[in-house]
């Protein structure tokens, strides 16, 4: 059975001991009621892993011996997820969760003309990532940006391939025919869909217009569809 998998985002490099935050240290011994001679490993969510066995369990201040440590190395392939936000919280937690398991590097909440949506709670987005990470047992944690607008994302984000998904009845390529580059950002936007000028914008800045399928989905369903395709392994 693997060992619980932890994210410490302030281990060191070379540390021999070391205790773990508030959060962990009660999820290892009061949910788990993990105890002194367990064994666990703690991720810094950038490449290291570190292998430890429990000295002290406490709820506040779990003490560990660092074992053994390891470097993952960061997957070839970088793909920047530009996704509207949604009005239902609920569905794009959900999407974080699954692009996270999937390996997406870098997550940017967009605010396109049609977008409908309430406070983006950027503390709780980011707890959803990382816990999808901690499950998913990956060493490396995506980035999540600030929200942004459509416009900025288009002027700030770049990659030798940049691909936008839209609804309009245009040539489109087909996502399928596709051979992804190990550098490339895909836009998804709204329910509503990206505007006309939104679009225009994309392929002055070189975007590449895709379809994906006969048929309209959501904007979660629309996110993990294109990783789903362009993720390579």
């Amino acid at each position: 059975m693997t060992a619980p998998y932890f994210y410490e985002p302030l281990i060191n490099i070379g540390a021999t001991t070391y205790t773990l935050s508030e959060e962990s240290s009660k999820h290892c011994a009061q949910v788990l009621r993990m105890d002194a001679g367990n064994a666990l490993q703690i991720t810094n969510g950038n490449g290291a892993i570190f292998e430890a066995i429990i000295l002290d369990a406490h709820k506040k201040n779990t003490t560990v011996q660092i074992i053994k440590e390891h470097n993952v190395a960061a997957a070839s392939q970088k793909i920047i997820l530009g996704i509207s936000i949604l009005k239902n919280a609920v569905r794009l937690e959900w999407l974080f969760e699954k692009a996270t398991e999937m390996g997406v590097h870098t997550i940017v909440p967009l605010l396109c003309e049609r977008t409908i949506h309430e406070r983006f709670k950027t503390d709780r987005m980011s707890n959803i990532i990382q816990s999808a990470m901690i499950q998913s047992q990956q060493a490396w944690l995506p980035v999540l940006s600030k929200p942004i607008t459509f416009s900025d994302f288009v002027e700030q984000y770049n990659a030798s391939e940049k691909y936008i998904a839209h609804c309009e009845p245009t040539i489109k390529t087909s996502i399928k025919s596709l051979k992804p580059s190990n550098d490339l950002i895909i836009a998804i936007g709204p329910e509503g869909d990206f505007t006309s000028s939104e679009i225009d914008m994309a392929i002055a800045s070189k975007f590449q217009t895709i379809s994906l399928g006969p048929t309209r989905l959501r904007t979660e369903t629309a996110g993990i569809f294109a990783l789903s395709v362009l993720k390579t392994f």
